[in-house]
């Protein structure tokens, strides 16, 4: 039986005054994929990856999310449930208990007055451990998130996504402040949760070595435009010479 395709782009262009980010984009994503996406600074990665999350429209095209165009995906519960987002800066309350921040995931789901209470009496408590203990963070429930390290602190944005449960992760280089050993251990930790609750990542990455690793497909993107979009034990370092201008890909 075929996959659902829950991702589409039909001719997605975005433009910057005189400045084109993206241009005549399209591509179809497969519930369950891992996708990498690729490439040199300026390409359009983060351009993509805001317009899938709907922080804004493209300037032609469109995208549709299980069929549906995004555009209409107006409700935020809707909406939290469909599409989450881990970053580089982690997006985290340093100042809150590790807990807070990981019962973050819920707040679309909860009303003002529950959301408010939860600042002074953590709510869903069993469920922030269970998420916590799957992201190995069980003894850092009450400690102050800014407390922790760059990677530890990741974790809790991944324990965070775990709350919230939604279909599509979006990952906006979640590694590039971690060292080499944190950043694999954080994407190894990433697409395992993504395959045991059968959701969708895109991810941007510098690591040409990570995204063969840890991600099933490579979408490249240069200028602007798709560069080659293709299974990722299919990618040459021909390919990716030409990508990044390199003279020898070691």
């Amino acid at each position: 039986m075929s996959k659902k395709n829950i991702i589409e782009l039909n001719q997605i262009s975005k433009n910057y005054e005189r400045k084109i980010a993206l241009s005549s984009l399209s591509f179809v994503v497969e519930k369950g994929e891992t996708i990498a996406l690729i490439g040199p600074s300026g390409a359009g990665k983060t351009t993509l990856l805001n317009m899938l999350a709907s922080n804004f429209e493209p300037s032609s095209g469109e995208i549709f999310i299980d069929g549906r165009p995004l555009s209409q995906l107006t409700d935020r519960k809707k909406r939290a449930k469909k599409i989450g987002i881990i970053r580089q800066q982690f997006d985290l309350v340093g100042q809150l208990a590790v807990i807070h921040n990981v019962l973050a995931g819920r707040l679309a789901d909860w009303g003002l007055g529950k959301s408010l209470l939860n600042l002074f009496i953590p709510q869903e408590r069993q469920a922030a451990t269970q998420a916590l203990t799957r992201v190995g963070l069980p003894d850092k429930m009450y400690e102050r998130t800014s407390n922790l390290s760059g990677g530890e602190q990741q974790r809790v944005a991944l324990a965070r996504l775990l709350m919230q449960k939604p279909e599509i992760i979006l990952a906006d280089e979640p590694v590039a402040s971690l060292d080499p050993s944190r950043a694999e251990d954080i994407l190894e930790m990433l697409t395992k949760i993504a395959k045991e609750e059968q959701q969708t990542v895109i991810a941007s990455l510098h690591s040409v070595e990570y995204a063969r690793k840890y991600f099933s497909r490579l979408i490249a993107l240069k200028n602007g435009e798709l560069f080659f979009d293709l299974p990722a034990d299919q990618v040459t370092n021909k390919q990716l010479q030409e990508l990044y201008q390199l003279k020898e890909l070691k």
